[in-house]
């Protein structure tokens, strides 16, 4: 497969610790669709909120289809995402404690070549765990680099 789609959200495992992680269907567009498969999407400030059953994702940016004509996307509009009611049920549960948030980890293709996205209940980290996130990542980079 060489047009192999995997875009990360980087500072999701910086700023949160991810407790469970759930894979979604999204409700595309087809120009949205084009422009994921060029890599041109944005995890700034984007999360997940619960309305009404339904689970959405807010603030992801896909930027316009290059080729696209008076019919491009909306680059900031809100997806539904697609998820089992039971699924949706138990991340409902989990979200009412306290400090919980449902953020976007990855954008990617399955096996049948679809788009998924990867989402976490995740709880915010503290100035101090965010520290103990750089000292461990700088130590596996020092001993892949003695290793060498």
């Amino acid at each position: 497969m060489a047009n192999q789609l995997s875009i990360k959200n980087r500072s999701a495992y910086y700023e949160y610790f991810i407790d469970a992680t759930y894979q979604a269907g999204v409700a595309l567009l087809g120009t949205e669709v084009k422009s994921l498969r060029e890599g041109k999407a944005s995890f700034n400030d984007s999360y997940c909120i619960i309305h009404q059953g339904e689970i959405w994702l807010k603030s992801l940016h896909i930027s316009p289809y290059s080729h696209g004509t008076v019919n491009n996307h909306n680059p900031d509009r809100d997806r539904k995402l697609l998820l089992q009611k039971r699924e949706i049920k138990k991340i409902e549960a989990k979200l009412k404690e306290k400090g919980y948030t449902l953020i976007p980890l990855r954008i990617f293709l399955n096996e049948n070549r679809l788009i998924k996205i990867e989402i976490g209940l995740a709880k915010g980290k503290k100035l101090y765990d965010k520290r103990e996130s750089i000292k461990k990542r700088d130590v596996e980079r020092d001993l892949k680099q003695y290793l060498k």
